[in-house]
């Protein structure tokens, strides 16, 4: 079976670990500390250190500091090193990439640019849907080096920030272990469990935030702290959903996993014509499917738009083909390709990432010696809370090609959490919706428009909400749409870690 584009799209609204913006030291509330000092950011009485150190970091100095390298413009490695995962960003330009081999390595970047009014981001994966994990003229903290995986004798896997999907699929599936997660290979794990984490084991599993036992964190002020459910609980909190780039820099994640069972993935592709009668039916399914199934919906626009199924079974293809068999019944029309195989975790990882046939190592990106590439796109998202008009979603879709409307089904072990036991507060919802583009530079602003007026059309059809991780420029009410009811406590967690907005950005938590 040729695997469609979605399948290795499907976990892209990731950037990195945190994002920070000078936007938000700019406004009088940045510390002036000097480079390497981890004093606290604010004093005795609480009160706020005012003003920016006048000049740029010193960069020599950072240099010599750092286990890991530091790559300016002049440097060899650097023009590699500062790229994104999307092409459209590749304009811009950061003044320093620091590649962090520690939680240490994180602190003395820190102390050296705080308050000197650089941007400041660490990456992961950098898959940043609007490129906030290269911030122009400013540092990158580089992750990537802090890639182990370790999977321990209790089942907990210890994991690296800069890990990519790829590689904790790999090293669990070798202990026999699961956690669920998303379905791109070169996305970092940090940026997707930090924003919740969809992905095809989500029904059974829950989001990669819902394992998070613990994280190793680096605060604003320079403090490595350890959040968990005994030990600052309200960070916590936070992490689990609340979306990288507003509480501190995490540099190490303790996950909770599961034995491996077989799985089985399918694929189901239907005629012209058919797309609202599928949609329809499809929502209806995957409501009352049982945890064991989770599914997409893929519509793609054109005239007429057109529409196919996927997913993957928890068990064996015996216990599939029956569901279905229903969801053909129920949708009315025979669809005129439908491929089941059995497959192990490590498999099905590799199948949903569209490198089915690759080695580990060809999984990668090209720069990095894979055989994957970046992409140019722009997309946006909605949250569907229950089946939405499914003639008129295809109608929003008419004529648009080069466009995908994504829906990943929920519920299951996602909605055995109330909205507020974790950050992340989709927990009652039916599907989350992507609409995604692929453009050019010349074309961004064409794409956006269209993808933006499908996102508006699906808000006035009841879909209101948002996935963080699909972070999005344009996205009016977006602390809500991401939040919901959880924005005032993210709000009050953001205020005590990071006083003085350090880890400030355009959608920020402590803007919203």
């Amino acid at each position: 079976m040729t695997i469609d584009r979605r399948r290795f799209l499907a976990a892209l609204g990731v950037g990195g670990a945190t994002v920070v913006t000078a936007g938000g030291m700019a406004r009088g509330a940045a510390s002036v500390l000097p480079a390497f000092d981890r004093r606290p950011m604010r004093g005795h009485a609480g009160q706020r250190v005012p003003g920016l150190v006048a000049g740029p970091p010193d960069w020599s100095a950072l240099k010599t500091r750092l286990d890991g390298q530091l790559l300016l413009p002049q440097d060899q490695g650097y023009g590699v090193a500062r790229l994104g995962y999307n092409e459209l960003y590749d304009d811009q330009l950061p003044a320093a990439v620091a590649r962090c081999t520690s939680a240490a390595d994180v602190q003395i970047c820190l102390d050296a640019a705080r308050g000197h009014g650089v941007p400041i981001a660490a990456r992961s994966g950098g898959h940043s849907y609007l490129g906030y994990s290269v911030p122009n003229g400013g540092l990158v903290m580089d992750l990537r080096p802090m890639a182990q995986v370790r999977v321990q004798s209790d089942g907990k896997v210890r994991v690296g920030a800069g890990a990519r999907l790829i590689e904790v699929y790999a090293a669990l599936a070798q202990a026999g272990r699961l956690m669920p997660a998303g379905s791109c290979p070169t996305v970092g794990v940090s940026g997707l469990a930090l924003g919740g984490g969809v992905g095809v084991l989500t029904r059974k599993y829950g989001l990669t935030c819902d394992r998070l036992v613990s994280a190793e964190v680096v605060t604003a002020d320079s403090r490595v702290l350890t959040a968990s459910e005994c030990s600052e609980p309200d960070l916590y909190w936070a992490l689990r959903g609340g979306g990288g780039g507003n509480f501190g820099v995490v540099t190490r994640f303790t996950f909770s996993t599961e034995p491996a069972p077989a799985l089985t993935v399918f694929s189901l592709r239907f005629p012209a014509g058919s797309a609202a009668s599928v949609i329809g039916a499809w929502q209806e399914w995957v409501e009352d499917a049982p945890p064991e199934l989770w599914s997409n919906c893929v519509v793609s626009g054109g005239t007429p738009p057109t529409c196919r199924v996927g997913g993957c079974y928890v068990g064996a293809e015996s216990g599939l083909n029956p569901l279905l068999d229903r969801l053909i019944a129920a949708a009315a029309t025979q669809p005129t390709s439908r491929t089941v195989l059995g497959k192990s975790y490590l498999e099905t990882m590799k199948y949903m990432a569209g490198c089915a046939n690759d080695t580990i190592a060809q999984c990668h990106p090209t720069f990095e010696g894979g055989r994957l590439p970046r992409a140019a796109f722009v997309a946006v998202s909605r949250v569907l809370p229950a089946p939405l008009d499914a003639q008129r979603m295809v109608q929003l879709m008419a004529g648009r090609t080069g466009m995908d409307l994504l829906l990943d089904s929920m519920g299951g072990a996602v909605s055995q959490l109330a909205p507020d036991a974790t950050a992340f507060p989709h927990r009652s919802a039916l599907a989350t919706a992507q609409i995604y583009a692929s453009t050019t530079p010349g074309g961004k602003a064409a794409a956006t428009a269209a993808v933006d007026a499908v996102r508006d059309g699906l808000a006035a059809l009841g879909a209101t909400g948002a996935y963080v991780n699909y972070i999005d420029a344009n996205l009016s009410d977006w602390g809500t749409a991401y939040y919901d009811g959880n924005l005032s406590r993210l709000k009050s967690v953001s205020r005590h870690y990071d006083p003085d907005e350090v880890f400030a950005f355009p959608q920020s938590v402590a803007r919203a």
